[in-house]
């Protein structure tokens, strides 16, 4: 506006100046009117523009609120698909901690049967190294000795029962078990047994065997008739292989008896390996 102010005063500046140059002799009341009619021009001109610019303004603060709102939309459009974008990448995620929980349970139950199974290779090593240990002895030395119990008569049953020898004397080797009263050979060889059996209650009969895995190879038997007692005792050797099972059994229908006195004695031993 100003710069619009100063044209029009220079522009009379000039008018009035040419007027008088060319025509001094024209009377001062038709340039009063000629420089009035064009202020006037000029005046509207400069209302007209005047009104364009504030009508340009008017759009351009339109454009800007539409700009704004416009922009305004993008962002929320461009925040709603991040969160998308984010909550599908969660659900990815959860999915692959399930199937990697899954997959952890599967190695676990995986490594469960493996693990026992190598509790049972080192358990078995173990026996290994110390049957080992024991054949790299001079000479293998297992021998056993045990009483039956201090409990009094046992019996008559109405089956025949493995006797349980619980009263360990000697148990060189530990191939002997008192949990089941049998003897158990580590290795090939010679074995010597020896076994008895007592009895003091009268009208009874008395009888135990020897066995060798599922054969009786040796009874024992007696009948008290009277007052006293009766005992009988043997030996045997046996020819074993490694694993071999030896015991004493109950026969069905007869009794023992047995007390602090140690009556009743099972033993063995190794007399050489083959």
């Amino acid at each position: 506006m100003r710069r619009a102010a100063v044209f029009l005063a220079l522009l009379l500046c000039l008018l009035w100046t040419g007027a008088r140059g060319e025509d001094q002799s024209s009377s001062e009341t038709q340039v009063s009117i000629d420089v009035w009619a064009e202020l006037k021009e000029l005046r509207d001109l400069a209302i007209e523009h005047r009104i364009k610019i504030q009508r340009l303004e008017q759009d351009n603060t339109a454009t800007q609120v539409r700009l704004t709102a416009s922009e305004s939309k993008n962002a929320e459009s461009r925040m709603s698909s991040s969160e998308k974008d984010v909550g599908e990448f969660k659900r990815a995620n959860t999915v692959l901690e399930n199937r990697v929980s899954s997959r952890g349970k599967e190695v676990e139950q995986l490594q469960r049967p493996n693990a026992e199974h190598m509790a049972r290779v080192t358990a078995s090593e173990n026996k290994s190294t110390a049957f080992e240990s024991r054949m790299s002895s001079s000479r293998l030395q297992v021998a056993f000795s045990a009483g039956f119990n201090d409990s009094g008569a046992v019996g008559p049953f109405n089956t025949t029962i493995t006797l349980k020898y619980s009263k360990v004397f000697t148990n060189v080797g530990q191939d002997y078990s008192p949990t089941t009263g049998i003897f158990t050979a580590p290795v090939r060889g010679v074995y010597y047994f020896r076994f008895n059996v007592w009895e003091n209650r009268g009208s009874v009969h008395t009888s135990v065997e020897l066995h060798h895995n599922d054969q009786m190879k040796m009874r024992l038997y007696d009948y008290n008739d009277s007052v006293g007692y009766v005992s009988a005792s043997n030996s045997m050797v046996l020819q074993l292989e490694r694993g071999d099972v030896v015991y004493v059994v109950l026969s069905s229908g007869y009794g023992v008896y047995d007390d602090s006195f140690n009556r009743m004695i099972f033993s063995g031993f190794l007399l050489f390996p083959q």
